[in-house]
């Protein structure tokens, strides 16, 4: 073992006058510890809230659609066609995309009406495993019947079996004069996404019902595809704009809901950049630590220089130690983090019952439980961030040690 790692370990345990010293270099690992757990858990959960955002968003939103310029896709079936033909496109479903107004007693609601087609739908999105009453099979041309989301029922007050009128914007000359297109319609479903832009504003009818309500004949608004690999949506609606042609675009889910995604993520970097300022501030404590000790070990540094030790060695004896610091302060620290972010969904919970109360209530938000998503390239630069503090750190006390005069130190002593 070379000597500048030898005495460099030795410095960090405590010897008879430096027990503060010591002191001070444990609170410096345990803030360099703590800050990083606490990044690591708070990034994982960030992640966890955007991986349930977008599960819930993709539940009813398609991964890419194919729409036409004019906003009548009438060739519809021969774009579905190609777009099956490509290897990553997984199901296809057409869709009407509509405004209108949902009518029932004194309550009137504005709605997104969605015209689809049963079986298909079920293929491109989970819309099956979020009804809460009823199933989208019900749904059969000609009947009439309606799916709403839990918010929208709720605030036209009706249920399975109640009937609504729809309103239609586009009207029908009379010679009354223009009398908007209106149709009953039989709730036959309920669903809840967890979402408030669907719960609250989507309703779901059979497809040949919206194209008859919306006189759209054998049209629809466009289609819906689903693919094999989500991220890889925008790669394949530039391939499959390129191929279909001017007169049909195509738009992914990245596009079409990037509001909600960048508001996360920029959150998310905030979040990181104000927590790492606490593995900042843990980090440079550790130049005061080093400080004091070469101002303890002024007299070992000018018996080593006088030995015939190095400028170099000396700053590598400091270097060590403050290194040896931040090591394994990141290295508790990772452990740490990446096991509570592992287990948040065990901890949330006990930490709760033992205060009394819940940090997510259902009645309030949407998801109430703390997802958490640990990924390998936050816990990566969180590491590399806390040991180049750790390094940077380092730098003026061990510069400063190297500068001690063997003869000033020694005089006294």
């Amino acid at each position: 073992m070379r000597y500048e790692l030898l005495i460099g370990l030795r410095y960090t345990r405590a010897r008879r006058r430096n027990h503060f010293i010591s002191f001070i270099s444990l609170t410096s690992m345990a803030g360099i510890a703590l800050g990083v757990a606490a990044l690591i858990v708070v990034l994982s959960v960030m992640n966890g809230f955007r991986k349930e955002v977008r599960a819930r968003i993709l539940a009813f939103a398609s991964h890419v659609e194919l729409r036409a310029v004019s906003g009548r896709l009438a060739g519809w079936r021969a774009a579905a066609d190609a777009a099956r033909r490509h290897p990553r496109v997984a199901a296809a479903a057409p869709f009407v995309h509509a405004q209108g107004l949902l009518s029932t007693g004194q309550a009137v609601r504005g709605a997104l009406v969605r015209g689809v087609l049963p079986e298909d739908e079920e293929r491109v999105a989970d819309i099956g495993g979020h009804m809460r009453a009823g199933r989208l099979a019900a749904l059969a041309a000609g009947e009439f019947g309606i799916v709403l989301g839990a918010d929208l029922a709720r605030g036209l007050g009706v249920l399975p079996g109640d009937r609504v009128v729809l309103i239609a914007p586009q009207g029908q000359v009379t010679p009354a004069g223009l009398v908007p297109r209106l149709k009953q319609f039989t709730v036959v479903g309920l669903f809840e996404a967890g979402f408030h832009e669907y719960d609250a504003a989507l309703a779901l009818v059979h497809l040949a019902d919206a194209q008859r309500l919306y006189q759209m004949g054998d049209a629809v608004s466009g289609v819906r595809l689903k693919l094999d690999d989500l991220f890889a949506a925008r790669a394949v609606a530039g391939e499959l704009r390129a191929a279909l042609g001017p007169e049909v675009y195509a738009a992914d889910w990245t596009r079409s809901h990037a509001n909600y995604f960048r508001a996360v993520e920029i959150e998310k970097r905030m979040m990181a950049i104000i927590l790492a300022l606490i593995v900042a501030v843990a980090a440079f404590n550790i130049v005061s630590t080093l400080v004091m000790l070469v101002t303890d070990k002024q007299a070992d540094i000018a018996i080593l220089r006088t030995l015939g030790a190095a400028p170099r060695s000396i700053v590598a004896i400091f270097m060590i130690q403050g290194a040896l610091i931040g090591v394994v302060g990141t290295a508790v620290g990772v452990a740490g983090g990446v096991a509570l972010a592992w287990n948040v969904d065990v901890v949330v919970p006990a930490i709760e019952s033992l205060l009394g109360f819940k940090f997510l209530a259902k009645d309030v938000y949407y998801i109430s439980d703390l997802p958490s998503e640990v990924q390998a390239s936050d816990v990566a630069w969180i590491a590399a961030l806390a040991l180049g503090l750790a390094f940077v750190a380092t730098l003026y006390p061990s510069a400063r040690a190297a500068r001690v005069d063997p003869a000033e130190a020694l005089r006294y002593e």
